[in-house]
């Protein structure tokens, strides 16, 4: 997700919640959502310190408005960031960030979104010519996209029928309560539930629901992964110099790991296995990076409001504000742990980078 993904890679402030509309936990109730982008940016309505270090990004009504009038929005959006970096300083770096090809991706496909790319190739061709040749640009994206037409899944429905009760607001005692943040059209997922006891049972029930790939919850200091047909432990042995993940599959192999992990063991003299070795090995994966990167979404602060439970889709499937979803055909989304959001691009002019970067180790690519 955005704001996550941006916080990671500027080494920034986690931003209060995955999304806009969000869960805070002090309060008990969801905060934010289509407010957020109503009148000008604000210091409430700025997700991370991020922000912070940008010379240019796009005015707050746009990130709405690009799924209204798309053409017209991403063609502004371009013009004003040229118009914006001619005026800046040229003896120092300038960073902007372009949202309207997410929207226009999102929401017209991969064709619209190639005509805009051509349109911002001619601007930084134009850009480098200005400057000169020794002028470095290094463009990067903050998640991937799965290209496909997606279907909604139907979580507050199903938990509903299995005697939760789904609300914007979990009052104190509320023990079948539960807050699922509905927003963006995302194939991700936020659950916070009125009482921590039902944790494990909210999420054995999400499984059952058609699109959902796995979900992931707490237990003490182990990630539990819950799918259909489908369980497994990530455990986590932190010593003063490494870090060092086990994928205990209980029923199935919900990462499809059993195979990579019983090699590691051997090599590795145990079922502790190195971060370093592990990334090596699942950074082109399925789930890339799937062991650190599940584990962190829920053991690092990622957002300052974490979810108890975290819902991955599969590709083809998304959740998200229903009003949204009713005047906009989704022709790509992002948000799940699938190789096709997990992967962003970075690339330079002037630098070739290595194949494979994690996010929480680009800012030294993006401001060295």
């Amino acid at each position: 997700m955005t704001n996550v993904a941006l916080a990671a890679m500027f080494g920034a402030s986690p931003p209060a919640g995955y999304e806009s509309l969000y869960f805070d936990k002090s309060s008990r109730e969801l905060r934010g959502g289509i407010r957020k982008y109503l009148g000008r940016r604000t210091p409430d309505k700025i997700p991370s310190s991020y922000m912070d270090d940008l010379d240019y990004q796009e005015p707050l009504a746009f990130e709405f408005l690009i799924y209204v009038a798309p053409e017209k929005v991403w063609r502004a959006d371009m013009r004003r960031f040229r118009e914006r970096f001619g005026a800046a300083p040229q003896t120092r770096d300038f960073f902007a960030f372009l949202k309207g090809t997410d929207g226009l991706l999102h929401a017209q496909g991969p064709e619209r979104l190639a005509t805009a790319l051509e349109t911002l190739d001619t601007i930084l061709t134009d850009i480098q010519n200005f400057c000169g040749r020794e002028t470095e640009i290094v463009m990067f994206s903050d998640h991937g996209m799965n290209l496909e037409d997606n279907r909604r899944v139907h979580l507050a429905s199903h938990l509903n029928r299995k005697g939760f009760r789904v609300s914007d607001r979990l009052a104190p005692g509320d023990r079948r309560g539960v807050a699922v943040p509905a927003f963006g059209l995302c194939s991700y997922a936020a659950a916070y539930c009125g009482d921590q006891d039902f944790i494990p049972e909210v999420a054995r029930s999400l499984t059952e629901v058609e699109g959902i790939d796995f979900v992931v919850y707490r237990d003490g200091e182990t990630a539990i992964v819950e799918a259909e047909g489908g369980r497994a432990r990530i455990e986590k042995h932190q010593s003063s110099q490494h870090k060092r993940y086990a994928y205990f599959p209980e029923i199935g192999d919900p990462f499809q790991l059993a195979e990579i992990s019983a090699g590691l063991n051997q090599t590795e003299n145990g079922e502790f296995v190195s971060d370093a070795v592990w990334y090596e090995k699942t950074k082109e994966h399925t789930y890339p990076d799937v062991l650190a990167n599940v584990y962190s979404s829920l053991f690092s602060s990622r957002v300052k409001n974490d979810a108890d439970i975290l819902i991955s889709m599969r590709d083809g499937y998304y959740y998200g504000w229903s009003a949204f979803g009713r005047f906009v055909r989704l022709a790509a989304t992002h948000g799940n742990a699938r190789k096709a959001s997990s992967d962003a691009f970075v690339m330079s002019t002037h630098r070739t980078f290595l194949p494979c970067v994690r996010a929480d180790d680009a800012r030294q690519l993006l401001k060295g």
